[in-house]
C-alpha cells in the first residue's frame, strides 16, 4: 500500500478501537466544556445542562455495570445501570437547579461550579465551538466522542507529516504515528477536555518548525503563527508557554549558527519573532479581556476550586508545594520509570537534528511547564505533562533512524544522508 493509505489505515483502526468506550471518558471539567457546547448551539442553560447530564449519567452508569460484571462479590446482583442513572442526574440536578435558582444564569456555561472557577471555563471557548457542529449532527454521546477521535487521529497523522518532512523513513514515520496513538497522548486527546486540540495544535507549530528548518520557512512561519493563534481560544496559557518555548528555542539556534559562521536563516528568525510576539500577545490580550490572573488560577489550585477560604501567601505556599510536588513525583518515576526512559530516548534522538531537536525539546518542554504551574500530584493521570509525551513520540523515530537507514539501499541512503545534512 502507499504510506497515505498505511495513515488512514492506522487512523481507522484506531478510531474503531476506540468503540470500546463510547461513554465513561468524561471528568469533572467535561461537564462544563460540553454545557459551553451546548450553549453555543443554542440551547438554553437548563436544556444545555439537560444533555449534559444526561451524557455524565449515562457514562457513570455504564461504568458501574461494567465494574460490577467483573467484581468477584457483586458480579449476580441485579444490573445497576438504571439505579446508578438516577442516582447520579439526582444529584447533579440538585446542585445545578440550586445554583439557577440562585440566578448564576450569566455566561454560556451551566452551573455545575462556582461563579470564580466557571471564569476560567468561559475563557476557553476554542474547544466548545470545536463540539459544537459535533454534538449538532450526532447529539451529545456520539458527538463527544466523534470530536474526540477526529482530533486524535489527526495529533497521529500530523506526527507522521512532521517526521517526513525531516526526510525520516516512512515505516518510521508510520511508528510515530503509531506511538502517538498508544502512549498517553493518545488516550488523553480522546478525554473530552482541551488536550486532545492542545497536543494537535502543538504539532502544527512544530511542523511549522520543521518546514522553515528545510527551506519551506513561508509555510512553516503561517503554520506556526495559525497554531499559536488558535491555541489563545482554547487555553491562552498554553498559548504563553509555547510561543515562549519556540522565541528561545529560535533564539538559541541563531546564537549557535552565529558562532559558527553561518546566517541563522530567515525561517529560525521568523518563528523566533512570532513566538516572542505571541507570548506578549497572550498576556495583553489575556489582560484587555480580563481573563483569570496567574493568581487568581494559584488560588484555585490551593483552595481545592474556592471550596476554602483564600490564601494570605499564596506564592510562598506554591514554593513549597512545588519542591515536595517534585520530589514525589520522581520518586514515583523511579518506581515506575517508563516516562523517564521515553523522554531519554527521545532526547537522544532530538540531538540528532540539532536544529529541530531544539525546538522539539522547547515544545516538550510545554508539558514540564504547564505541570509546574499545577504542582497537584492528585491530578488525573499524566495530562497537565502530556505535551513532554511528544518527546519520545517524535525522537524515538528519530533515534531509530540510522538504523533503518542502513537497511535501506545504497542509494537511498546516500541521499538520505545529504537530506539529513542539510538539517543540522
Amino acid at each position: 500500500m502507499r504510506p497515505r493509505t498505511w495513515v488512514l489505515v492506522l487512523g481507522a483502526v484506531f478510531a474503531l478501537l476506540q468503540l470500546a468506550d463510547v461513554t465513561g471518558r468524561d471528568t469533572p471539567d467535561s461537564k462544563s466544556y460540553v454545557s459551553y457546547a451546548l450553549s453555543l448551539r443554542g440551547d438554553d442553560k437548563r436544556a444545555a445542562a439537560a444533555g449534559t447530564i444526561d451524557w455524565v449519567c449515562e457514562g457513570r452508569a455504564s461504568l458501574a455495570a461494567r465494574g460490577q460484571s467483573v467484581d468477584v462479590v457483586r458480579y449476580h446482583r441485579p444490573d445497576p445501570t438504571g439505579r446508578v442513572y438516577a442516582q447520579c442526574r439526582a444529584e447533579e440536578w440538585r446542585l445545578v437547579d440550586r445554583r439557577l435558582r440562585a440566578g448564576q444564569t450569566d455566561g454560556h456555561v451551566a452551573p455545575f461550579v462556582g461563579p470564580r472557577l466557571r471564569r476560567f471555563f468561559e475563557a476557553r471557548p476554542g474547544y466548545p465551538v470545536f463540539l459544537v457542529p459535533f454534538v449538532t449532527v450526532f447529539g451529545v454521546t456520539w458527538g463527544v466522542w466523534a470530536a474526540s477521535v477526529v482530533v486524535t487521529v489527526t495529533g497521529g497523522v500530523l506526527v507522521h507529516l512532521i517526521l517526513r518532512t525531516l526526510s525520516v523513513p516512512v515505516s518510521l514515520a508510520l511508528t510515530g504515528q503509531v506511538l502517538f496513538y498508544v502512549l498517553p497522548c493518545g488516550p488523553t486527546a480522546m478525554r473530552p477536555m482541551t488536550e486532545g486540540l492542545l497536543l494537535a495544535l502543538t504539532l502544527v507549530a512544530l511542523w511549522g518548525c520543521a518546514l522553515a528548518l528545510t527551506g519551506r520557512a513561508r509555510a512553516g512561519v503561517a503554520l506556526a503563527t495559525g497554531a499559536l493563534l488558535a491555541l489563545f481560544p482554547v487555553k491562552h496559557s498554553q498559548a504563553l508557554f509555547l510561543g515562549a518555548s519556540l522565541a528561545v528555542a529560535g533564539a538559541a539556534v541563531a546564537v549557535r549558527r552565529r558562532r559558527r559562521g553561518r546566517a541563522p536563516g530567515r525561517g529560525v528568525t521568523a518563528i523566533a519573532v512570532v513566538g516572542c510576539c505571541a507570548a506578549l500577545g497572550t498576556v495583553l490580550l489575556a489582560w484587555l479581556l480580563h481573563y483569570p490572573s496567574e493568581a487568581e488560577s494559584l488560588q484555585d489550585l490551593l483552595t481545592g476550586h474556592f471550596t476554602r477560604p483564600d490564601r494570605v501567601g499564596p506564592w510562598r505556599d506554591l514554593g513549597h508545594l512545588e519542591a515536595g510536588f517534585w520530589l514525589e513525583w520522581i520518586r514515583r518515576q523511579l518506581w515506575e520509570p517508563l516516562f523517564l526512559a521515553a523522554l531519554v530516548a527521545g532526547a537522544r534522538g532530538a540531538v540528532r537534528r540539532r536544529a529541530f531537536g531544539c525546538f522539539l525539546l522547547a515544545v516538550a518542554g510545554t508539558g514540564l511547564l504547564t505541570q509546574a504551574a499545577h504542582p497537584d500530584i492528585n491530578i488525573w493521570g499524566d495530562r497537565l505533562i502530556v505535551l513532554a509525551w511528544l518527546l519520545p513520540v517524535v525522537g524515538v523515530p528519530l533515534l531509530l533512524e540510522p538504523l533503518v537507514r542502513r537497511a535501506l539501499p545504497v542509494p537511498a541512503q546516500g541521499q538520505a544522508g545529504r537530506e539529513v545534512h542539510s538539517m543540522r
